[in-house]
């Protein structure tokens, strides 16, 4: 059932009222009215509305004084204001105060509805917007993100120490290592979460255009500046720029950028007034920037400018262990995306995956995973999912995973290291050598060995576990007792 879309009249006249009730039924809305303002507030603190339509001229308490205490109660919805008498200094003085938009009185009919679709457009996107700043803040929570490494923690230790000092800090690392996601870690673990996180590639924007993207200009600095430009460094006063492939930034423009630095102050293209901004920098860069130095491509001093604390990323093939946490991240993200409801792995496409080299590290592996997400025709990723794996894995030197049968009672099997695996084979040849091979003790052998191995892959954490089984966390807590593997 599709959830009609609510409306509130606030209006004094009767007429108009009735007018607007019946013209917005007819359209599909669902309308409430308020005579005056108290009632008005009341309904707007009870009640959900896509957009409220107040006039301004009203006894008691004005429109006015209704949109400035429902803005100061924080309520979200957005105001039509409307008005016989209006002025021009009335129209800007409402907006001013928080106003969506202004109605002359009388009004065309059709004016009411589109301005009203226009509200909802907005309402809408605003709390898409709500969404997705939840899922980012989500994505880049530390108490979310899982890691196994002794270098990831180290670095995630490091994060919850710096993020509320305004020090520079330089992410280094391979392309693709996740130094975008450890920067949003940095923002969204600070005191400057609300305010923003606006990140620039320094090497995806023209270098004639770099210049006013970071610094804005004036109007008529150049041909086609029409009008003023406020910069990133402007926009993301109080909050946060991530200058991604700083490698990549042109000398001229390292000037300008060590001036931020050293004095807080930008100066607009074609303009000689300095403005004060307080933002935190953090920069990134695969390359090395200690060699582009005495080469003559990077500035030593904004080099040590930027340099204050430095954090770098180790390639994924250095941390294998993080392998299947980063999995289980990144499904849990595309599961999201995608309205998907992908479980995990199959054995052989898990053993797959941690066996990969992923040159191209954790970029890599997320375009992979997202593609396979959404070629699963089933809950598991399986070979077929993951063709480039499988066709990298058959060339000369490298040998293929075979796809294994799921084990009975296990769905999709359970990863297993090298070394579990061949202590679990061991433990079942010497069961073969006592002769007792009773298909009893055969299947409670099996069952404990496949748990032991699920609690190790998984870092011993038990929901994962579960996962990986496809058993229920309560029946493997039962499991674990049964055979004492607390």
């Amino acid at each position: 059932m599709v959830k009609r879309k609510r409306v509130l009249i606030i209006d004094d006249e009767e007429s108009l009222l009735n007018m607007l009730s019946v013209l917005l039924r007819k359209e599909g809305y669902e309308v409430s009215v308020s005579e005056n303002g108290e009632k008005a507030l009341k309904a707007l603190e009870n009640g959900e509305y896509q957009a409220a339509v107040c006039d301004i001229r009203m006894p008691g308490m004005d429109g006015l004084e209704i949109l400035k205490r429902a803005k100061a109660k924080g309520i979200k919805t957005p105001f039509i204001m409307m008005s016989a008498y209006g002025t021009v200094e009335t129209a800007l003085e409402a907006m001013r105060m928080g106003a969506y938009d202004y109605l002359n009185k009388p009004f065309q009919t059709e004016e009411v509805l589109i301005r009203l679709k226009m509200a909802e457009e907005r309402e809408s996107l605003r709390k898409e917007n709500q969404i997705l700043n939840q899922v980012v803040r989500s994505e880049s929570s530390l108490k979310n993100f899982v890691a196994k490494s002794k270098e990831m923690i180290k670095i995630l230790d490091m994060i919850r120490k710096v993020a509320d000092y305004k020090s520079t800090i330089l992410l280094t690392g391979e392309s693709g290592t996740g130094k975008d996601l450890l920067a949003r870690m940095i923002h969204f673990n600070s005191s400057r979460e609300k305010m923003p996180f606006l990140p620039v590639n320094c090497g995806a924007i023209p270098e004639n255009l770099l210049e006013s993207e970071l610094f804005g200009h004036q109007k008529g600095s150049f041909t086609g500046a029409f009008s003023d430009h406020v910069g990133l460094f402007e926009a993301a006063d109080g909050g946060t720029i991530f200058l991604d492939e700083i490698g990549e930034l042109p000398l001229n423009l390292q000037v300008k950028l060590l001036r931020i630095l050293q004095d807080g102050e930008v100066y607009r293209v074609g303009d000689t007034k300095p403005i004060k901004v307080e933002v935190r920098v953090i920069a990134a860069t695969a390359r090395d920037l200690e060699a582009e130095v005495p080469a003559g491509r990077f500035r030593e001093d904004l080099f040590y400018r930027l340099n204050v604390i430095r954090i770098n990323v180790p390639p994924l093939r250095e941390r294998r262990e993080d392998i299947p946490f980063l999995v289980d991240f990144l499904i849990d993200k595309f599961n999201r995306k995608l309205a998907k409801r992908v479980k995990g792995l199959t054995l052989a496409a898990y053993k797959l995956v941690l066996e990969s080299e992923w040159r191209g590290n954790v970029r890599e592996i997320e375009n992979v995973l997202e593609r396979a997400m959404i070629m699963a025709e089933g809950d598991r990723i399986d070979l077929e999912d993951l063709p480039d794996l499988v066709a990298r894995a058959a060339r000369p030197g490298k040998s293929p995973a075979k796809k294994m049968e799921a084990v009975p009672g296990v769905e999709g099997g359970a990863p297993e290291a090298d070394k579990e695996g061949n202590g679990f084979l061991k433990a079942m040849v010497e069961i073969l050598k006592t002769g007792d091979i009773s298909i009893p003790r055969l299947e409670t052998e099996l069952e404990k060995g496949l748990i032991q191995i699920a609690l190790k892959q998984s870092g011993w954490n038990r929901s994962r576990a579960a996962g990986l089984l496809g058993i229920s966390r309560r029946a493997l807590f039962y499991k674990v007792k049964q055979y004492d593997l607390e």
